[in-house]
């Protein structure tokens, strides 16, 4: 009996966790019995359901770029466990939150930590799951999806009426980019491979190039807006696709070992120098706001999270091992 409580209270002070102590590819992570966290005033904690990596976490856990580690850990990794995006219910709620009691329905992000049965989550980085998504679609929204609604809305000034090319456009990034470029009013011209010409069409695009069949940029249309995720063309050619004024952003680039899309990405802004157009690039800033307004676009039928393979917590090595190979249909899901 005394086995039995002792036993009890390991389970409520411990949780399983994907874990790395150093860099390398999937083989690096193992599920592990850690601590569980405990929360601070203003955070909750989350009973997480469904996490979902993002190509940010694959290069968090090879290390590469190399210039990643000047922050992250020179010779190992700074933290330990891995992930951003989650949702799940909420446990138990610092003394100063107010809007979250316990059995609310959540979901957000936090830096590290996701990949886990519990994470301990600062108030402002949660909302609600939208009304009508499953606790698995809520997962896959806060990375990708704010990177979607800034590079169109803030960096890439999108307008009603505009053209634009994304190319891109079938994976996590690309599939909110359509959807939330369409309910901007835009008219958009999608760029995939052939397994997903369907999947593009069907979440609004209004033309779909089959990059396997059709050079994308030889064309004589030219569009106020191109958000470049696959990064996989010169940027001088991607110009040549923009109207006078046109806009473009770059969101992903080369897997250089050293740079990674940071040369891709300066060259874009010495460019922008010397024409007319507009080059740049963007990182997302996660934000309560913004949280606030994926969660309309959603509960407005303008948007639904495309999620195309599922993985228990145990398999998520191979996860992230599908997001490092690239060519990911819509988003990932690791339920726990």
């Amino acid at each position: 009996m005394q086995h039995a409580t002792k036993h009890a209270m390991v389970q409520e002070t411990t949780m399983k966790a994907i874990t790395q102590n150093e860099y390398g590819a999937q083989d690096v992570l193992s599920l592990d019995e850690i601590e569980r966290p405990t929360v601070g005033d203003d955070e909750v904690l989350v009973r997480v359901r469904a996490a979902s990596p993002n190509p940010l976490d694959w290069h968090y856990l090879t290390g590469t770029p190399y210039f990643l580690r000047l922050f992250a850990g020179l010779r190992r990794p700074k933290r330990t466990t891995q992930g951003n995006d989650l949702a799940g219910e909420v446990e138990a709620v610092g003394k100063s939150v107010t809007r979250f009691t316990p059995g609310d329905e959540v979901f957000g992000w936090r830096n590290g930590g996701a990949f886990a049965e519990y994470a301990a989550v600062r108030e402002e980085h949660l909302a609600r799951i939208p009304d009508g998504l499953t606790v698995e679609e809520a997962a896959v929204i806060p990375v990708a999806a704010f990177t979607a609604l800034q590079g169109l809305r803030d960096v890439g000034q999108l307008k009603r009426g505009h053209k634009v090319l994304i190319n891109g456009a079938s994976g996590g990034v690309g599939t909110f980019a359509v959807q939330i470029a369409k309910a901007f009013g835009a008219e958009v011209t999608g760029v995939c491979s052939t397994r997903n010409v369907d999947l593009v069409k069907s979440i609004g695009a209004d033309t779909v190039v089959d990059y396997t069949r059709e050079d994308f940029t030889q064309t004589d249309e030219r569009y106020d807006l191109i958000f470049d995720i696959a990064g996989n063309r010169p940027l001088t050619t991607s110009r040549g696709l923009l109207n006078s004024k046109g806009i473009y952003v770059l969101v992903g680039g080369p897997k250089g070992r050293w740079l990674g899309p940071m040369a891709m990405l300066a060259r874009a802004r010495v460019i922008s120098m010397f024409v007319s157009q507009k080059m740049v690039s963007m990182l997302s800033k996660e934000n309560q706001e913004d949280l606030q307004v994926l969660k309309g676009l959603i509960e407005g039928g303008d948007v639904t999270p495309v999620v195309s393979a599922r993985y228990p917590l145990n398999e998520a090595p191979e996860a992230l091992r599908q997001i490092g190979a690239g060519h990911t249909r819509g988003k990932i899901v690791i339920t726990i």
